[in-house]
């Protein structure tokens, strides 16, 4: 299974102090001996963290692939085009809130992400939909005509922390999964079930498969085993463990957990 790092989080602690360091494009040489796959960054309309310098430089510079995450708003799919990075993940964005906290919008007459998927493709990009895995996702964005399609985990990882961890303890705290282990560990069951299912069934109709949000050394094994999910995306855990051993050995560790 194929690993993008995402190096958001290098950027959100330079943002910190609104200084030049620590510097994204540092981090290209490390995630490649290391053995990424792919660098993973996401462009926000509120420049939060990723600049459009660092989305320049990374792109332009970068011996592993890209995928950019970004909105479908017609500036941010002008940049796109212009950097041509080797994937384009289209996401939702809210400003209020702290991480992407759900899939794409996907169903229904979608004109702005048509328009979206088809500039970025007439610029020979792979394009990638990020959504909740649900049938209903998975066969509108085959409809969409896009490459890729990545699961968000959010939910997922929220209920093998609320299983496995002190999660409820925190101000994290979720009410709705505020169950018996009995109960979670059944949702746990169904959620790797539906993820696993769901993939098959993208993967079937030609669909190339990633996943990523919430995902760390803990809770990624059980999705390693899914066969059909060819990549996984991950940042924060890997950047926050980095703290602690090191960028290389960060990424090190989560490339061998995804041996399978």
């Amino acid at each position: 299974m194929k690993l993008g790092v995402n190096i958001d989080h290098i950027a959100v602690l330079r943002e910190a102090r609104k200084v030049a360091d620590p510097d994204p494009l540092d981090a290209l040489s490390i995630c490649k001996r290391a053995g990424a796959d792919q660098i993973t960054i996401h462009l926000r309309e509120d420049r939060r963290h990723m600049q459009d310098i660092d989305a320049k430089n990374i792109i332009t510079l970068s011996t592993l692939p890209v995928n950019l995450e970004c909105a479908i708003e017609a500036s941010m799919i002008d940049i796109a085009c212009n950097l041509h990075p080797h994937r384009v993940t289209l996401v939702p964005e809210k400003r209020e809130e702290v991480t992407t906290e759900g899939g794409l919008a996907v169903t229904g007459e979608q004109p702005r992400l048509k328009e979206a998927i088809k500039r970025l493709q007439a610029q020979e990009i792979e394009v990638s939909l990020f959504i909740d895995p649900t049938l209903e996702t998975v066969k509108a964005s085959l409809e969409l005509g896009v490459e890729w399609i990545e699961f968000h985990t959010g939910k997922y990882a929220n209920i093998y922390a609320m299983l496995y961890s002190n999660l409820s303890k925190t101000h994290h705290k979720i009410p709705e999964l505020e169950l018996s282990r009995k109960i979670l560990k059944k949702m746990l069951d169904n959620e790797l079930h539906n993820l696993r299912l769901l993939s098959c069934d993208a993967q079937g109709f030609g669909l190339k498969v990633a996943a990523g949000h919430g995902l760390n050394m803990q809770n990624v094994e059980d999705i390693v085993k899914i066969e059909s999910i060819e990549e996984l995306n991950i940042g924060q855990s890997i950047i926050a463990r980095s703290i602690f051993v090191g960028l290389n050995q960060a990424i090190v560790d989560m490339k061998e957990k995804l041996i399978r």
